[in-house]
């Protein structure tokens, strides 16, 4: 059933080929409820699944959710465990939804971290939908944006080294060909929730010319009027790339 929220023509003509999002608060959301974090977690994750529907039903070409950093493996373990397991959920019960909307997928990130049944529904759920046309999901997963620096530094080292690659030719092109998001463009907008003024170690190359749209808003209550108003926002942004 439709609930008449509608995107202003201004921003529906200027939609973001690529939205990446921050999604912060789930823990603040279920403490100031009286709940265990890992239930912010769950309702966080009822979240991802309204703004992906969103992005798709737009035409949104890219969308790129942080769902888990390295410094993330420091967490209890109870609370890994219980996001592990929300993830294995959310693959095996989306699949069919993603698939439906025409919705492809991929993952950043040191992904040989993740637990093995993990991997295995992963790239099962990626090859069901590599053929898909429509928005491609991302998702970031055991993500550092400097591990993922350093992993593109140590590849071009590698070319210099086997002498198939000159110092003095090295450009931003080459660094960016050696991320994980060298197929992709970089993001037009970058969404953060709950906030707090930081990027968090989140895509630091690509993220050069982003516009930034901060909102007070806890992931778990980030819904599609919320995307909407982030949406009108970044369409109020005049982009200057460092030009006038």
């Amino acid at each position: 059933m439709s609930t008449g929220l509608q995107l202003s023509p201004q921003a529906r003509a200027a939609l973001p080929q690529h939205v990446a999002i921050i999604m912060d608060g789930n823990g603040r959301w279920a403490r100031q409820r009286g709940l265990p974090r890992i239930e912010g977690h769950r309702v966080g994750a009822e979240s991802a699944r309204a703004i992906v529907r969103a992005a798709a039903e737009l035409g949104i070409k890219y969308l790129t959710l942080y769902a888990f950093s390295q410094e993330n493996w420091n967490r209890p373990k109870e609370e890994v465990d219980a996001l592990m397991k929300y993830l294995a959920q959310y693959l095996k019960t989306e699949a069919g939804e993603l698939q439906k909307h025409n919705i492809k997928l991929e993952v950043i990130g040191h992904i040989y971290r993740l637990p093995e049944h993990i991997q295995r529904l992963l790239k099962k759920t990626i090859n069901a939908l590599a053929k898909n046309t429509g928005l491609t999901l991302i998702v970031a997963l055991s993500y550092s944006g400097r591990s993922e620096i350093v992993d593109a530094v140590r590849a071009i080292a590698q070319k210099v080294k086997r002498g198939v690659l000159e110092p003095e030719d090295i450009t931003e092109q080459t660094v960016a060909q050696h991320l994980y998001t060298r197929d992709w463009p970089d993001p037009d907008l970058l969404i953060r929730t709950s906030g707090e003024m930081r990027v968090s170690n989140f895509l630091l190359w690509q993220i050069s010319y982003t516009e930034l749209v901060v909102v007070p808003t806890l992931w778990p209550d980030f819904r599609k009027p919320q995307f909407y108003a982030a949406l009108e926002e970044y369409a109020r942004r005049h982009r200057r790339f460092g030009g006038v």
